[in-house]
């Protein structure tokens, strides 16, 4: 099982998935050139649903069709610091 965590650090923000860098997935799909963010609604937590959905699916176009409701269910109710199991996400999908 993988765990997805983000922080807000004094050098920014700081999104892993099992202690390693999440890949912001700009290759697939740019929502955002500035990258990730969450707590809110927007450009910015649409990329790090979109990346933590290709991760976690490893399909990018399910991750392009679940990103919006993904984003509004979940990142955008995110704390400053977070974490999220694959159980979570998973559980996140089959209720929307």
């Amino acid at each position: 099982m993988k765990t997805y965590s983000g922080q807000r650090t004094i050098d920014g923000i700081k999104v892993t998935v099992d202690g390693q860098a999440l890949d912001e997935c700009f290759a697939i799909e740019v929502f955002d050139e500035q990258g990730f963010e969450w707590s809110y609604e927007g450009s910015a937590p649409r990329q790090l649903a979109f990346a933590i959905l290709v991760d976690h699916l490893q399909n990018s176009d399910r991750a392009k069709e679940q990103t919006e409701t993904f984003m509004k269910a979940v990142v955008a109710n995110l704390d400053n610091d977070w974490a999220l199991s694959t159980d979570q996400i998973q559980a996140a999908l089959a209720g929307a």
